[in-house]
């Protein structure tokens, strides 16, 4: 038993030149049969480009009241920028004695919830964009936020370690604060290219983290709030940058400006 199998287009289906030839589209078979059949029943015969959107998204049609669209992700930029200088604000705030406040234990709740979840998922959002700054940052500064909300969680029993010692603690949570200063100046180095309004953000932050660093360690209350005046004027940066993400041209009639220090496309 003989069969010529016909040439094949993109989708599947026969080319329409081979049906019109008999002797190019000959099925002797039940199997061939059904096979021709799906030919005929799927697209029409059609070319499956014809089903893909210019953005090379295959069209959907399960919402029909909806219009046919090509399906991207997303800018999760804001989400994890609004989240690190809300939870900066507030933190830097305490730490500038504002309004009296000098117990910091109110902010587990913005650390943990806004942070913490909301840098690291941006972070894992930017991996899928194939972002890798944005993508390591993000989650670099959520596990910052999730530490600070575990330093202060009783349940860890971390402060309690050293209660006998509450020297020992300042000094503890000084040394950090100097590891993340030195990260911290690293996405500086990384982010020379980037763009202003970026910068903003990561060279402040470098250094509250340094000048809060030496407040621990040197017992310094003036220090402390230096380094939180200086978190405060960091974190409306990071709001500016949030904005600058939030305004497109299609969403907004004005946009704002972020210094861009990319290397121009000649």
């Amino acid at each position: 038993m003989t069969e010529t199998v016909p040439n094949l287009t993109q989708g599947g289906a026969t080319n329409s030149q081979d049906r019109s030839n008999p002797e190019l589209y000959q099925v002797t078979s039940p199997e061939s049969a059904k096979v021709a059949h799906a030919h005929d029943e799927y697209h029409g015969g059609a070319n499956m480009s014809r089903f893909i959107t210019p953005g090379g998204s295959a069209v959907d049609n399960s919402q029909p009241a909806f219009p046919v669209f090509h399906r991207k992700f997303a800018n999760p930029s804001p989400l994890g920028l609004l989240s690190f200088a809300s939870s900066s604000l507030l933190l830097n705030l305490y730490q500038a004695n504002a309004r009296g406040v000098t117990t910091p234990n109110v902010i587990l709740g913005m650390a943990i919830g806004v942070g913490g979840m909301g840098q690291t998922l941006a972070g894992i959002l930017e991996w899928g964009c194939g972002n890798t700054f944005a993508a390591t940052t993000f989650v670099s500064y959520g596990g910052f936020w999730w530490t600070m909300a575990w330093i202060y969680m009783p349940q860890f029993g971390i402060t309690a370690a050293y209660a006998e010692d509450p020297e020992m603690l300042e000094n503890a949570i000084g040394l950090m604060m100097m590891a993340w200063g030195t990260l911290t100046f690293l996405f500086v180095i990384a982010a020379h290219r980037s763009s202003v309004a970026l910068l903003c953000i990561l060279v402040p932050l470098t250094i509250t983290f340094y000048v809060t660093a030496a407040g621990y360690l040197m017992q310094s209350a003036y220090l402390l709030r230096v380094g939180g005046v200086i978190g405060c004027i960091m974190s409306m940066s990071g709001y500016y940058c949030a904005l600058a993400g939030l305004l497109t041209p299609d969403t907004s009639y004005f946009m704002v400006p972020v210094g861009n220090l990319a290397p121009r496309q000649h």
